[in-house]
């Protein structure tokens, strides 16, 4: 099985000690997200063929990445850098530093180890169209040599996303929009071009009405091709994604919803900052579950 870690929460910037004594017990548990009763995942190297890592700051997470490789398991750090206004995500890390992480991965593990996920692409009066094709050049050409994909995604306005961006406009001044697929396809296009230009793929995360846009291909997040690439031998697993739209691989998420403080205002896993706050405070990173009480 292929372990993702995770796409509910920040698990290598906040959660490592956590992730380190799982793998030392050789088990997570994990709280139902629908209701019903908790699951068990098996974390022991026979068991897991792969891990996906996601992040916005592998930083905190050196440990647990020297434990997964002494282990012989491969995996794929799925970094997202936006550098986006403060008004938008208030607490990442400089892009810089992100650039710099993904980097010493590349040195170390190669780069088929490293995606940079340019995800959400929010519209903002903070952020038009002219300001992530700059944004987005000045990080490609930071990160050519580093990664050969990039994975972008538009914003699904969800509920809690509606809401969470509404307050983060009242608070900052700014108003935020929804594009129309024609506006969304011409920028794609100038992504695309901006991306081979700097050597890498763009790939669109599960939005399958937008890849007719030449160059964009469907992005597999869970990649069972690439975690194959980084371990030198065939890792094996059936297509299911999570989503209508979704590539990915099958795998087991041992992450839980509204545990990550990073506090981005466009976040579709965290319903509420200040909860999300409290459930970090509360985490006991000596516990079988992330968070129990998670949705």
């Amino acid at each position: 099985m292929i372990v993702s870690a995770s796409y509910r929460t920040d698990i290598p910037a906040f959660y490592g000690r956590w992730f380190l004594n799982r793998l030392e017990a050789g088990f997570a548990r994990v709280a139902n997200p629908y209701g019903g009763p908790p699951g068990q995942v098996d974390l022991t190297p026979a068991a897991v063929d792969g891990f996906v890592f996601w992040t916005r700051n592998l930083a905190p997470f050196g440990a647990a990445l020297d434990a997964v490789d002494a282990r012989g398991t491969p995996f794929v750090a799925q970094v997202t850098v936006t550098a986006y206004p403060r008004a938008l995500e208030r607490s990442v890390i400089a892009w810089e530093d992100a650039v710099a992480q993904l980097r010493a991965v590349r040195d170390r593990w190669g780069p088929r180890a490293a995606v940079w996920r340019y995800d959400p692409i929010v519209l903002t009066t903070l952020t038009p169209p002219a300001w992530h094709r700059e944004a987005f050049a000045r990080l490609a050409a930071a990160l050519r040599g580093v990664t050969d994909e990039v994975t972008v995604s538009f914003l699904q306005p969800y509920r809690k996303t509606t809401r969470n961006l509404d307050a983060a406009a009242r608070a900052a001044g700014f108003a935020w929009q929804t594009p129309e697929p024609e506006e969304k396809r011409a920028l794609l296009a100038a992504l695309t071009g901006i991306a081979a230009e700097n050597g890498m793929a763009l790939t669109l995360c599960t939005q399958p009405d937008l890849t007719d846009v030449p160059g964009v291909a469907a992005a597999r997040c869970v990649d069972a091709v690439r975690l194959s690439d980084v371990a030198g031998a065939p890792v094996a697993a059936r297509q299911k994604g999570n989503r209508p739209g979704c590539l990915c691989a099958e795998s087991r998420d041992i992450g839980a919803y509204d545990t990550c403080p990073h506090g981005c205002a466009y976040c579709y896993a965290v319903s509420n900052r200040t909860a999300a706050r409290a459930r970090f405070q509360a985490h006991d990173p000596e516990g079988e579950f992330l968070f129990l009480g998670s949705r």
